[in-house]
């Protein structure tokens, strides 16, 4: 699949990209979270500097990103001693 172009829209500015073309339905999709995200915030606060939303963006989506990292590393944590306890109840069967 090739590139193409789009205009995404944050925050009333529109901003030109060029995309794969399996990306622009996601890309798309993240502009609208962000947009609502700034309408939420817009309605909820007594805020309505664009700079000051889309800071208050940022910071919920890399506050989002940093526990779904530390959710699956505890996760993965928890996958592998499933399995080295697995492999060494393995390991005892098969000895005997």
């Amino acid at each position: 699949m090739g590139e193409i172009s789009i205009k995404i829209n944050i925050a009333d500015r529109v901003y030109p990209l060029k995309v794969n073309m399996e990306e622009e339905e996601i890309i798309r999709r993240a502009a609208k979270l962000i947009n609502d995200r700034i309408r939420e915030y817009q309605d909820n606060y007594a805020v309505r500097d664009k700079q000051d939303l889309l800071s208050m963006c940022v910071l919920h989506y890399a506050t989002s990103s940093l526990k779904a990292e530390k959710k699956v590393t505890v996760e993965d944590t928890d996958v592998a001693e499933k399995v080295y306890q697995l492999d060494h109840m393995l390991n005892e069967f098969f000895s005997k």
